[in-house]
């Protein structure tokens, strides 16, 4: 299905249609997170170190750096549905892999395929949300699209770690009940309206790399790298903490753990929401203060063998990481040309996901010589050092901006 002429479509479709892709990408994004807190019983059965757990981890965002890479700007061409569709079978293969436990190599395969149908989704979905939207409602469909991503990402872990605790087949359940979700998002998708005029079906991979048009240089910079800081914090929490609660703080329960987790991404949700309020060039250093903020009690919270802590610096540093996230995304959807838009956004997320990997995996190789404590303490304060520098460089720029935009009124 193509596009209409806007003239000839009615405003309500679009209204549900930018809340049922919304939901799409949230059930899509679920997936990715799943697994979180069923790592330790992954441990006890295989018996693993913590660097395998961050590598099965890493693996992920090796997948969706990848896609984004071969595929961000695919469904500029293709266009968005068949796209969507491609996402939720690679999540769907993601957790037949699970099910079928057979050891490390299907554990890294699952994590591999769920990692590329997010480089998928990232784009694509928040992409889909926005366009599906009226003029009117771009903002809310913004913070829908946010929201959807890091809402999903958060659900994961809560999904799986009741199940596991309080449902039998802990390690089966969480993903049969995904993939019954994955075939309800499908139907969903085929339902919804293709916002490509023109979509080539039959168009071939052609990859972009990290493409970023010129004009949009300026605004993907310091956003990029906000990113960068905000979604390290979120490769601590879904990568390294559940270790810290059962092996440093005696919390074993897996619902707890998910719990925690679902906090984190709560709290960026929240964050998100709290940027509409504010301009971008606002939002952006005051979420780098923010996480900065949240990093020292993280830190504080691995010094003390805190839970309170630990759950407070992990809400406070979602909190800015979603003020700095979203104010992020929207700068550089905003500025992108259409033309190019879903390859500046996949580009935007290639950032956001080094910044998810990288830093979780020196975690793990740290805590083989330091234990999980140290390389937690260590890993907190190069990330404040990262988003104290980002912030106040953002907070300068904006000082400049200010002071031109005076000098061109007077």
């Amino acid at each position: 299905m193509t596009n209409s002429p806007a003239g000839l479509r009615s405003t309500a479709p679009r209204r549900a249609g930018f809340r049922s892709a919304a939901a799409v990408f949230a059930v899509g994004m679920a997936g990715t997170t799943l697994p979180t807190p069923l790592y330790g019983l992954y441990r006890q059965e295989l018996g693993f170190s913590e660097l395998t757990v961050t590598l099965v981890f890493a693996t992920y965002a090796v997948g969706v750096i990848i896609t984004l890479l071969l595929a961000g700007n695919h469904s500029d061409r293709v266009g968005r549905r068949p796209v969507l569709l491609c996402a939720l079978l690679f999540g769907a293969a993601s957790a037949v892999c699970f099910l079928l436990e057979g050891g490390l190599p299907l554990l890294y395969s699952g994590r591999l395929l769920s990692g590329v149908s997010a480089g998928l989704l990232s784009g694509v979905g928040t992409v889909t949300v926005i366009e599906l939207a009226d003029p009117a409602r771009r903002a809310r469909a913004g913070l829908a699209a946010t929201a959807a991503n890091m809402g999903g990402l958060g659900c994961g872990p809560l999904l799986a770690g009741f199940l596991a605790e309080y449902a039998p087949s802990p390690l089966t359940l969480p993903f049969v009940t995904h993939l019954v979700l994955l075939a309800v998002a499908a139907v969903t998708v085929l339902l919804l309206p293709e916002t490509v005029s023109e979509p080539r079906l039959r168009s071939r991979l052609a990859p972009s790399g990290v493409y970023v048009p010129p004009e949009v240089r300026a605004v993907f910079a310091p956003a990029a790298v906000a990113a960068f800081a905000g979604f390290s914090l979120l490769g601590l929490f879904t990568a390294v903490a559940p270790s810290f609660l059962a092996e440093t703080l005696g919390e074993r329960n897996l619902a707890v753990c998910g719990l925690v987790v679902f906090a984190v991404f709560l709290a960026s949700t929240a964050g998100q929401a709290l940027t509409g309020r504010t301009s971008v060039s606002n939002a952006l250093p005051l979420g780098c203060a923010v996480l900065v903020v949240g990093l020292v009690l993280v830190g504080a919270s691995l010094w003390a063998e805190s839970l309170a802590l630990l759950v407070l610096g992990g809400m406070c540093g979602g909190l800015g990481q979603g003020l700095a996230f979203r104010a992020g995304l929207t700068g550089v959807s905003a500025a992108a040309p259409a033309a190019h838009r879903a390859a500046t956004v996949s580009s935007f997320f290639v950032v956001a996901y080094t910044g998810i990997s990288v830093p979780v995996i020196g975690v793990g190789a740290l805590s083989v010589a330091l234990g999980l404590r140290s390389a937690g303490l260590i890993f907190t304060g190069c990330v404040i050092v990262v988003a104290a520098v980002t912030g106040v460089w953002l907070y300068r720029r904006r000082g400049q901006d200010e002071e031109r935009t005076a000098g061109r009124a007077a």
